[in-house]
C-alpha cells in the first residue's frame, strides 16, 4: 500500500519548496511510487504490464477526507508518464489533475511529485495513466476517502472494504492497440474481462458468515460496460462516486465506464463458496469472468451454473440508473445533510449540448464531440493559459451545440465558462453504441435520461430533488442524458468519454473555468515544481 506517514509538523519547508498551500489542520500522507514495465499473465498469456512499486493493479490510496496525498513518482518506463485521479476533484487545483492538458508528462528516468488535497470528498474511486494508452498496461488501482471520525456515515460500520477494479482486457499490449488506433482503426473486441488483475477464479474475498461487508466496485476497463452480480447474494447500494445514496437492493448493477459503486453484501448464506460474477453489456458476444467469495468457514468449493445476467437490454439499465437516488438525510463530507443543497431550485445560467460522434476525417477514424475530434497541443493548455503562450488554444473552439452535417475537423478544442456559473449540459448520442461521459474536477447532477431526442420539453421529467451527484455519466444508444452542474472549480478540466479508444482519438475537450480575481481563494499558483514543456520551455515557474 506503500509507506505511508501521517503527521504535519516540519512539513512547511517542503511544501513551500513544492509550491503548495500548508495548513497544519489537515494530515499529510506521503507516498513513493516507482513506475516500471513487469511481466503479468492476467489471461494466462506473458505481457508487458506497468507497474507500481511492482504491483498490478497498483498499491491502494486511502485517505480521510480533507486529508493531503504527497505522491511521488519515479517514471523508470521508456516513455514519458502521467497519472490522473478520477473522480479526485483537486479542489482549486487543476495543475494536479495529471492529464496532458494540465500537466507535463514526466521523462523517462525522472520524478514529479503529486500534492493533492482530497477537499470536502468521501467516497469510491480510482487513479489511472492517462497518457498513451498505457490504461491498457496496468497503473491503475483503488483510491478510498472516509469520512472524519466524527461524521456520521449512514450505515454501521462493515466487518471489511474490498475493492474491485473490473474491466475489460487485451492480449495485446498497449503499443499495438496504440498503432492499431493510430493508423485509423478502432480497436477489436476484447479478449477477456479482469477482476483486480485476474481471469477466471483468479481473485478470492474472504468473509465471516453473518458479518457485512463493503464493495466498492469500479469499472476500469477501456471499451465495455459491465454488470455485477454475486451468486445467491443481494447488494445493497450505499454510495455513488462520493454521494450516499438511498439503501435500495439489487441482485445486479450495471457500471459503465469510469464509474465507481459501493455495496453492502451480508455472508448470510450456507457456509460455502459462490460465484462474483462480471460480465459484459451491450456486447455480442458476452464476455464473462469470476472471483470467488469464500466463507472463512467453508469447505466447499464453488457449484451449480454460473448465474446469468442482463445482456444487451437497454431498458432494463435505464430504468436501474433512474432508481439511484440522493439519500437527503444523510450527510456527505460535511455535517450538514446532502439534501440541504437544493440544486433543482438554482437556476441555471445556459445550456450547453454535446453530441459525440464517429466521423472518418483524412480517410482515418475518429471521435467527436459537437464536430470537433480534439487533438493535443504542443504545450498544455494550463501552462499555455498561465504564461499567457499564444498559438496553442483558442477560447471558443469548442462549439457549445452540435454542427450538423459532415463537416468533422481536427482541434485543440476549449469552451470558455465562468467561475460560479450553474449550467445544464445535455449529451446527445445518436450513435448505437452506449456512451459514458466524465468531467474532471466538479461532481454534477444526473437530473434526465431518456430515449430520442432532447428537448426543452424534455426538462418536465427531470429529477429535481434527490438523483445523484456524481463525475461520470452513461447515454444509452440513441438516447440523451441531462446533467446539472456548479462550475464551482477554478481551473482547465478535461471532459472526456470513458471509452479510451474514443477518448484517444478525439472525442474529449477542455472547460476553462475562468475567474478574473486571480486570487488564491479561487485557485492556487502554479507549483514551484511544476514540469515545463513545450513552448513553455525555459521558463520559470515562481519563486517561493
Amino acid at each position: 500500500m506503500g509507506d505511508y506517514r501521517v503527521f504535519c509538523a516540519s512539513l512547511v519547508v517542503f511544501l513551500l519548496f513544492l509550491g503548495n498551500g500548508v495548513n497544519c489542520e489537515d494530515p499529510y500522507r506521503f507516498i513513493t511510487w516507482k513506475i516500471t514495465y513487469g511481466d503479468i499473465y492476467p489471461l494466462g498469456v506473458k505481457q508487458q504490464g506497468i507497474l507500481i512499486n511492482g504491483q498490478f493493479p497498483g498499491p491502494q490510496i486511502d485517505a480521510v477526507t480533507n486529508e493531503n496525498l504527497i505522491i511521488s513518482v519515479y517514471n523508470y518506463l521508456r516513455e514519458p508518464f502521467l497519472i490522473s485521479w478520477n473522480g479526485i476533484q483537486q479542489r482549486r487545483n487543476s495543475w494536479q489533475d495529471g492529464v496532458y492538458g494540465t500537466n507535463c508528462p514526466i521523462p523517462p528516468g525522472k520524478n514529479f511529485t503529486y500534492a493533492l488535497q482530497v477537499k470536502d470528498q468521501i467516497g469510491s474511486f480510482f487513479y489511472f495513466p492517462s497518457l498513451g494508452f498505457h490504461k491498457a498496461a496496468g497503473a491503475f488501482g483503488g483510491i478510498r476517502i472516509w469520512s472524519r471520525p466524527r461524521i456520521p456515515v449512514p450505515f454501521p460500520p462493515p466487518a471489511g472494504d474490498f475493492t474491485v477494479l473490473a474491466g475489460d482486457w487485451y492480449k495485446r499490449n498497449h503499443y499495438q492497440l496504440r498503432r492499431i488506433l493510430d493508423g485509423g482503426h478502432n480497436l477489436p473486441f476484447p479478449d477477456g474481462l479482469l477482476i483486480n488483475g485476474r481471469g477466471w477464479n483468479g481473485y478470492t474475498f474472504t468473509v465471516d458468515p453473518g458479518k457485512t461487508y463493503r464493495f466498492r466496485i469500479s469499472n476500469v476497463g477501456l471499451t465495455t460496460s459491465i454488470n455485477f452480480r454475486i451468486q445467491g447474494h443481494k447488494m445493497k447500494l450505499v454510495e455513488v462516486e462520493g454521494s450516499h445514496t438511498l439503501q435500495n437492493t439489487y441482485s445486479d448493477l450495471d457500471i459503465h465506464l469510469g464509474q465507481s459503486y459501493s455495496v453492502l453484501v451480508t455472508a448470510d448464506q450456507p457456509a460455502k463458496d459462490y460465484y462474483i460474477v462480471v460480465s459484459s453489456r451491450f456486447t455480442k458476444p458476452v464476455l464473462t469472468t469470476t472471483a470467488i467469495l469464500h466463507y472463512s468457514n467453508s469447505w466447499q468449493g464453488v457449484s451449480g451454473p454460473i448465474p446469468g445476467g442482463p445482456t444487451t437490454q437497454i431498458d432494463w439499465s435505464l430504468n436501474q440508473a433512474r432508481s439511484f437516488r440522493w439519500n437527503l438525510t444523510a450527510s456527505g463530507p460535511r455535517p450538514n445533510p446532502q439534501g440541504s443543497y437544493h440544486y433543482g431550485l438554482i437556476k441555471t445560467s445556459r445550456t450547453i449540448t454535446l453530441a459525440n460522434s464517429g466521423p472518418i476525417i483524412n480517410r482515418k477514424q475518429r471521435y467527436a464531440v459537437n464536430g470537433v475530434s480534439y487533438i493535443p497541443a504542443d504545450t498544455p493548455l494550463k501552462i499555455a493559459d498561465y504564461f499567457n503562450i499564444p498559438g496553442v488554444f483558442s477560447l471558443g473552439s469548442m462549439p457549445s451545440s452540435p454542427s450538423w452535417g459532415n463537416n468533422a475537423y481536427l482541434q485543440t478544442a476549449v469552451m470558455s465558462a465562468n467561475f460560479r456559473e450553474f449550467i445544464e449540459i445535455v449529451f446527445q448520442n445518436w450513435e448505437d453504441t452506449v456512451q459514458s461521459w466524465h468531467i474532471d474536477g466538479h461532481s454534477f447532477f444526473v437530473v434526465g435520461m431518456d430515449g430520442g431526442q432532447w428537448t426543452p420539453a424534455s426538462r418536465a421529467r427531470y429529477n429535481l430533488r434527490d438523483t445523484v451527484a456524481r463525475c461520470t455519466t452513461q447515454v444509452y444508444p440513441k438516447s440523451w442524458t441531462a446533467i446539472y452542474m456548479a462550475l464551482d472549480n477554478v481551473g482547465m478540466w478535461n471532459i472526456r468519454s470513458e471509452n479510451w479508444a474514443r477518448q484517444y482519438l478525439g472525442q474529449q475537450f477542455y472547460l476553462r473555468v475562468y475567474s478574473p480575481a486571480h486570487s488564491w481563494r479561487d485557485e492556487l499558483p502554479i507549483p514551484k515544481n511544476a514540469l515545463l514543456c513545450g513552448r513553455a520551455r525555459g521558463r520559470h515557474t515562481r519563486p517561493f
